[in-house]
């Protein structure tokens, strides 16, 4: 598949089945899933005290990082939840955490209304499919691709979804951003654009040390080793 408005018709059309296959599993499926991902999550990304990572709010069925996220806030790491603040544009990070007042934002994703701005050194973003190479299919509105890119250094990308939406290519383009790691109730996925390769949670660790070494991440130790 070459031509770009057949690729673009695809991606739609492919986006909102899994969606619908996504919102039809059953509710205990989708716990299990999760418990499952929020072991892998927190086994195999050692946070430091101090770094930031931003995450999406779950919508329909969508895994949810918000367990993996309170384990990681009891040793010190800042949740925050994007916002879109402008129509085609970065969005915003905000400091989130139990008790924050929220509105509803883009797709009905709640978003903190009046917290600080902050930077992720990780950001984590659901995906409604993912492909062999590590690229994910958000909802089409190019929203987080843009912001990894507006980033300096670029967070660790780490995307979530089911292992049953797996496939072969996504046919991804240009503004594409692969994830560094990819997250399912079966596996965690080294990515970065080459072929994915499952990892155990120390290898997973390993990589994403050296990762946040290798970008100079996190942010508070660049900024802890300023004059």
């Amino acid at each position: 598949m070459q031509d770009v408005n057949e690729i673009r018709a695809w991606r739609k059309q492919f986006r909102w089945e899994c969606v619908a296959r996504r919102e039809a599993i059953a509710h205990d499926q989708v716990h299990d899933w999760n418990a499952r991902i929020t072991d892998l999550l927190t086994g195999g990304f050692p946070f430091q005290a101090g770094m930031t990572v931003g995450l999406c709010w779950p919508i329909r069925n969508e895994p949810d990082a918000r367990f993996a996220l309170r384990h990681w806030r009891e040793q010190g790491v800042v949740g925050a939840l994007p916002v879109v603040v402008e129509k085609s544009a970065p969005m915003q990070f905000r400091e989130w955490h139990p008790g924050t007042k929220l509105e509803k934002g883009v797709h009905d994703i709640p978003f903190p209304v009046d917290s600080g701005v902050v930077i992720p050194d990780v950001a984590i973003a659901p995906a409604n499919g993912f492909d062999d190479r590590g690229y994910r299919l958000g909802y089409g509105g190019g929203y987080f691709d843009r912001t990894l890119a507006a980033i300096a250094p670029r967070p660790i990308a780490i995307g979530l979804a089911f292992d049953a939406f797996r496939i072969e290519t996504i046919y991804p383009q240009s503004f594409d951003i692969p994830m560094d790691f990819i997250v399912t109730e079966a596996h965690i996925y080294r990515g970065g654009g080459d072929a994915i390769a499952a990892l155990d949670p120390a290898q997973c660790a390993a990589e994403f040390r050296a990762l946040l070494a290798d970008r100079g991440l996190p942010r508070v130790a660049r900024a802890a080793a300023l004059p």
